[in-house]
């Protein structure tokens, strides 16, 4: 008797596309605040993504990435971590969660109070996105691009499916490790050491 093997589905976003007639910020937030139940994200061009849930799998492992973030930010002191239900505006007028990110303490205490409650245009110096078995690895790709294109000076993508990280810096070069033992915040978040095969 053969064992089958059942292949993930991958799961294509809703994409709408609003680009004709723009959302504003205030019509965006009212949009997420009178649909709690669900998660959007607004690209570049005017599209409203409406985001598919993560499985209980997915979760647990990127609750295990926030928890490792923000044990090390404890210790350093210099800035804050966010998680995956926090949306940032960036200089693009995209409007991007990502799963986990981290800026600097100063950065955050720049905002007023009323911009720290709302989707800030703010950008994070780091961001992690984790692939989950739903996820088309371009379109992550594209993501992690974008980040960087709009300020973010180091992200990872993280990808259990084929075992990689791919390493964003703020100059343009991607650098992807092939099942790596460590991977390193580099000189944007020093010290801080993640083993991702603790996600495989």
């Amino acid at each position: 008797m053969t064992e089958t093997t059942i292949e993930p589905a991958v799961c294509v976003p809703t994409v709408l596309d609003f680009s004709p007639y723009p959302l504003t910020d205030e019509q965006f937030e009212r949009l997420c605040r009178n649909h709690r139940d669900l998660k959007f994200e607004l690209s570049s061009k005017g599209e409203l993504i409406v985001v598919a849930p993560t499985s209980p799998e997915s979760g647990w492992k990127n609750t295990k990435l926030t928890s490792r973030t923000d044990t090390w930010s404890e210790v350093d002191g210099t800035g804050i971590v966010f998680d995956s239900s926090t949306m940032f505006t960036l200089p693009s007028g995209a409007k991007r969660s990502p799963d986990v990110s981290w800026m600097p303490q100063t950065k955050w205490e720049a905002l007023s109070h009323a911009e720290r409650n709302t989707f800030s245009h703010v950008v994070p110096d780091f961001v992690i996105e984790l692939r989950s078995t739903t996820d088309r690895l371009i379109e992550i790709q594209e993501k992690m691009a974008e980040y960087i294109k709009n300020g973010v000076r180091l992200g990872w993508l993280i990808d259990p499916l084929e075992r990689k990280v791919h390493v964003y810096r703020e100059n343009g070069e991607v650098e992807v490790l092939n099942d790596p033992e460590t991977v390193s915040g580099e000189n944007v978040l020093p010290g801080f050491v993640l083993n991702p095969r603790e996600l495989w």
